[in-house]
């Protein structure tokens, strides 16, 4: 007789039932038949079953194709995939799971059959990446082997799994199942139960905020989009990952969420909710945030919100020459962008020595970008060559832009910005790379307000290619649309937003990365785990806790309060585990030590 899988130790995971053969199911499916698993595939849909086996069929033979399998190995793979229309077929299976539709109802009807055929050592896996595993593993008659298994889409590329427990699920079954992960070339991550898990817990909340964002009409689709790929190195912009993920899931999963939480950010748009019920899901349905060529399809076409390129737009003021006020990282990035774009640059500092050593820092670069082979040595010298330091303001006195890139502190912004006033000709642009100060405030500290605007580059402003372009109330337009062109003229991509709080990518970065320091103050998952999930399940550059100690945990918690102050929602504060390793010191690698230690230089 068998012997309930609580008593038993792990045993090889050979043959393996799938339930729910849609994109994800199929996706599984091509995994462990890759793997040399037995594959039984289940859909109450024949048809749907008969395109499993072609989508199988269609991906192996582009394999064999870019010669990543053999036409043996293809047929090997082939023969280790059978499908079924009755659930009856996962008697034999040694592992079952399940990637039904995002429903109770759906997922214990499929549970409580599974219990009538299945034996009771087989371990029952949910891919849910919304609902509660334990509820649904306490409608189990065995709710020790049911367990949460969550595959990230496209299955065959993603490494991530989170391998998701309840209080129910016994170790052997979490061990036999990890051991799996591994052998599929995956990583899999432990996670406790609740909704969203790792990855999608910090991923959705980000999301939303995108849609909430574009929903009150603060930035274009396209500039939201851009920001975040620009600005924070992402593959996908947030907009165009709901489309691909389906807005009615991503609804689903915010509505799990907030559930549980109660926090606003976790609260869907209400955009959400209505391009769901008018069947506007993304992709799968031709048109979602976006327009696309066909059901189904990942090509974007224009509709009636496409922006329109090459119209004419209000004539802009000469740019000739520029001055850059600052002398630390971004001062020096900044002049030299615009000296490599052929302008000549004024850097001026509080003294003589400052302004030459952000000279001398820029020169360090320069020769950096020789050395790799990115700029000619003549190329170098003639962009130094356009760059005069100066440690007075005063020589300011010419420029068509003023641009500081000053101490992020308001007061000293404004004591500047009254110094360009007095210092500048009429007609030139005063901007500030401010990011996260009110810019209007910087305006009204001139007696000329509408010739002042944003202008926020990204560190190293070299070879980041994003400006967030922020227009005031009292911003002309000709001085808009020369930034603008002024940015097309330094390679650089501009996206236009308004005056407030964070503008894009703060607004939407900072409140993912105070989750994330939630998820590890609430002890729900490890700084590791957290940082793999979101590198590997959202196609983060870097994980959340190593961009915190990159960035600064004192700079993070500025404009953590800034964002918190601005929005006025409780789910902004700055957790408290930020503002005591600020408190103690702990700043990030330029301390050696904020989340994690560092070896000090």
């Amino acid at each position: 007789m068998a012997t309930p899988l609580s008593d038993t130790s792990p045993s090889p995971l050979k043959t393996v039932a799938v339930i729910g053969l849609g994109t994800m199911g199929i996706g599984i499916a091509e995994v462990l038949a890759r793997a040399g698993r037995e594959v039984i595939g289940i859909d109450i849909s024949e048809a749907a079953a008969a395109q499993a086996v072609t989508a199988l069929e269609a991906s192996t033979a582009r394999a064999v194709r870019r010669e990543r399998l053999t036409e043996q190995e293809r047929d090997d793979v082939l023969s280790h995939f059978r499908t079924f229309s009755d659930l009856a077929a996962a008697a034999d299976a040694d592992l079952v799971i399940e990637v039904t539709p995002e429903s109770y109802d759906i997922k214990q009807q499929v549970f409580r059959a599974l219990d009538g055929i299945v034996r009771p050592g087989t371990i029952l896996a949910t891919g849910t990446n919304a609902l509660s595993v334990t509820r649904l593993a306490a409608d189990s008659a065995h709710p020790e082997r049911v367990l949460g298994l969550h595959f990230f889409n496209p299955a065959p590329a993603m490494k991530l799994v989170e391998v998701v427990s309840s209080v129910l699920t016994a170790p052997a079954a979490v061990a036999a199942v990890t051991d799996l992960a591994i052998e599929l070339g995956k990583e899999p991550v432990a996670v406790g139960d609740r909704p969203g898990f790792v990855a999608d817990g910090l991923l959705f909340g980000y999301l939303n905020q995108a849609a909430a964002m574009y929903e009150a009409k603060y930035a274009s689709r396209e500039d939201i989009d851009a920001a975040m790929k620009l600005g924070c190195g992402l593959p996908m912009g947030p907009l165009a990952l709901l489309d691909l993920i389906g807005v009615d899931t991503a609804r689903t999963v915010l509505e799990a969420m907030y559930a549980e939480s109660h926090d606003r950010l976790h609260a869907p748009a209400p955009l959400l909710k209505q391009l769901s019920e008018a069947g506007l899901t993304g992709r799968k349905s031709g048109r979602g945030f976006y327009s696309y060529e066909a059901s189904g399809s990942a090509v974007v076409v224009r509709d009636a919100l496409t922006p329109l390129e090459g119209l004419a737009t209000t004539p802009g003021r000469t740019i000739r020459s520029v001055g850059v006020a600052g002398s630390g990282t971004m001062a020096s990035g900044i002049a030299e962008v615009f000296a490599k774009a052929g302008y000549e640059v004024v850097l001026a500092a509080r003294s003589e020595e400052k302004a030459q050593t952000a000279k001398a820092r820029i020169g360090k670069s320069l020769s950096r970008s020789v050395d790799k082979g990115r700029l000619t040595a003549e190329a170098a010298v003639q962009t130094l060559d356009r760059i005069t330091p100066a440690g007075s303001y005063d020589a300011f006195e010419d420029v068509d832009l003023a641009l500081e890139a000053v101490a992020e502190d308001l007061e000293i912004k404004q004591e500047l910005f009254a110094t360009f006033d007095k210092v500048c000709k009429p007609g030139a642009i005063l901007a500030t790379t401010t990011s996260s100060l009110p810019v209007v405030a910087c305006a009204r500290a001139t007696s000329r307000p509408a010739d002042v605007i944003g202008m926020h580059f990204f560190n190293p402003a070299p070879a980041m290619k994003l400006v967030e372009v922020v227009r005031t109330v009292l911003t002309a337009d000709d001085v808009h649309a020369t930034v603008r062109e002024l940015c097309a003229k330094i390679r650089k991509h501009p996206v236009d937003c308004g005056d407030r709080a964070g503008f894009i990518v703060n607004a939407l970065l900072f409140p993912y990365l105070n989750n994330a320091i939630k998820m590890v103050q609430e002890h729900y998952a490890t700084l590791d785990d957290i940082d793999a999930a979101m590198k590997l399940g959202g196609g983060y550059p870097m994980g959340p806790f190593e961009l915190l100690d990159v960035v600064g945990l004192d700079v993070s918690l500025a404009i953590e309060k800034v964002l918190h102050r601005e929005f006025r929602d409780p789910g902004l504060a700055p957790a408290p585990l930020l503002e005591h390793l600020v408190a103690a010191g702990c700043l990030g690698r330029k301390t050696g030590r904020g989340f994690r230690e560092y070896a000090r230089r």
